[in-house]
């Protein structure tokens, strides 16, 4: 059931989404910046217009983690996927553009990577298991027949301090996932990049200590392949 903080924050972005002109703030988290995105949306209509998105594509949609997995088509040859990425994305940014992102490619599944900049910036566990709430709420709401599935935060060096903030948004968003199993999924992305001491694996990272190399996003194939739609 979402809190009085969850209704806050779907009641802040649907005004946005018909106004245009407000500014979501969760917590103590930034303001959201749309502008800041200007460039990125661009790329991707000038994507769509070179090359049309299949129709009813598996899209993967978030933060960096999803923008920089360029392998995507490679890695899961014949389905049908999309990648709409953005870097840098929180959750309310994810909200923010869910209609011309999400909504608009009519997706026959949706795949989400958000928490990591959320909690980065400042959010608690609590406020992204509240916007997560907020997103699975607009997939009702809007794209009602089409599965959910979350990937867990990953652990990583550089945020290594927050990584038990971080199993705390997890462990919130799977609990809830496991009593909706018919339309949600959990898929454990943040686990398998553990090495035998229990720290990130550093193959696993590129030299910010932050983002995946191909033998990161190999291991998330691993995972994530067994998640897809058909």
């Amino acid at each position: 059931m979402i809190s009085p903080f969850g209704r806050r924050l779907l009641r802040g972005v649907t005004s946005i989404l018909l106004a245009g002109t407000a500014q979501l703030a969760v917590a103590q988290t930034p303001l959201i910046n749309p502008a800041q995105w200007t460039n990125e949306l661009r790329a991707f209509a000038r994507q769509d217009s070179l090359t049309p998105p299949p129709a009813h594509p598996i899209l993967f949609y978030g933060s960096s983690s999803i923008r920089k997995w360029e392998t995507l088509g490679q890695d899961f040859p014949g389905r049908p996927v999309l990648n709409r990425g953005f870097g840098g994305s929180r959750f309310p940014d994810a909200l923010y553009y869910f209609d011309k992102l999400v909504v608009a490619y009519q997706p026959r599944q949706v795949l989400l990577y958000e928490g990591d900049n959320d909690i980065g910036s400042g959010a608690t566990p609590q406020e992204v298991f509240q916007s997560f709430l907020a997103f699975e709420q607009l997939m009702q709401q809007k794209l009602p027949k089409v599965p959910l599935v979350f990937l867990a935060i990953k652990p990583s060096p550089s945020r290594w301090a927050l990584y038990p903030q971080m199993q705390e948004a997890n462990r919130l968003i799977r609990e809830y996932i496991a009593a909706h199993p018919k339309r949600l999924r959990y898929l454990d992305t943040a686990t398998p990049l553990l090495g035998p001491n229990g720290r990130p694996r550093p193959p696993f990272y590129e030299s910010d200590s932050l983002h995946l190399t191909p033998a990161g996003y190999a291991v998330w194939k691993q995972v994530v392949g067994k998640g897809l739609k058909k």
